[in-house]
């Protein structure tokens, strides 16, 4: 089981940095890069939340499970 994170493919798709997004989540650069090269072991509710807000799209477009 695999979990991806599709925030790459949203941030280009809305034209913003790693920088800005960061800023607006409330996260660091350096934690946006954990997320985006799937090394995160977990995410918060709020941390989810606040990037769905920010993006304007719902979890189910930043998680996708594929089957090994």
């Amino acid at each position: 089981m695999a979990v991806r994170v599709m925030i790459d493919r949203l941030l280009t798709e809305r034209g913003m940095s790693v920088g800005d997004f960061a800023a607006r989540v409330g996260i660091t650069p350096a934690n946006v890069a954990v997320l985006k090269n799937g090394r995160a072991r977990a995410i918060r509710f709020s941390t989810l939340d606040a990037i769905c807000r920010v993006l304007g799209c719902q979890p189910g477009d930043i998680l996708v499970w594929d089957e090994d």
